[in-house]
């Protein structure tokens, strides 16, 4: 078994100092990769982190894990700074459509005005076809893995009552491609939509996800 496989095969560490390593790894690996691709070193990396190499092997196992990871968090930032707080106040809104359309803006912000989101998407987009294994690193995670904070957003959102979801991986997909993707295929172009646009976007996408998904009780 060669040294990545017998990372990957071990569990990862766990607890706080072990969250605080991971976190420097990540932020590390972020910038370097911005910086010198993904042909970047993990030796670089780890001196960048401050940890040895071994460390970011324990907790990652492979480069492409890593940086899967990498874009999992420049995604989930401003989502967890912003939508996920919200969203965990909807199960005591009075006003879900209201609190979730306010909460979905400030997402849509956020995302657009972070500039790791687009440079991380235009890496990957660069460097995929020199490294498939990006891609299928990407693949083999599920959606809940990529955006923990919305996972567990939505669930909690379960729990009480509020949302009825019987696919948990199939709603975030659903909530990135009504709330968040369109401003990214619009900066593929260089441009992003106006708030008239903006405004519309959020709007029924909102309606459109929670006219799916909103809790209905069974009839006897």
């Amino acid at each position: 078994m060669n040294h990545e496989a017998a990372a990957g095969a071990k569990r990862p560490p766990s607890g706080a100092r072990a969250e605080q390593k991971r976190a420097a790894i990540i932020k590390a690996a972020r910038e370097t990769f911005l910086k010198e691709g993904f042909s970047a070193g993990m030796d670089l990396i780890a001196a960048q982190a401050g940890v040895s190499k071994v460390t970011v092997y324990n907790h990652f196992g492979s480069k492409e894990a890593l940086f899967t990871a990498v874009i999992a968090d420049a995604l989930d930032a401003p989502l967890g700074g912003t939508l996920v707080p919200a969203m965990d106040q909807l199960a005591d809104t009075d006003d879900l459509r209201k609190a979730l359309t306010e909460a979905a803006h400030a997402w849509v912000r956020a995302v657009r005005e972070n500039p790791d989101v687009l440079a991380m998407r235009n890496l990957v987009a660069r460097e995929l076809h020199r490294f498939p294994d990006l891609g299928a690193a990407w693949q083999h995670q599920a959606p809940a893995g990529h955006h923990p904070a919305m996972a567990g957003a939505l669930e909690q959102l379960v729990a009480k009552g509020r949302l009825t979801i019987p696919d948990i991986e199939v709603a975030i997909i659903q909530l990135y491609s009504l709330l968040l993707f369109p401003h990214l295929v619009f900066s593929t172009y260089g441009t992003e939509p106006s708030t008239d646009l903006t405004d519309r976007l959020i709007a029924h996408g909102v309606e459109m996800f929670l006219g799916h998904y909103s809790y209905r009780p069974t009839e006897a």
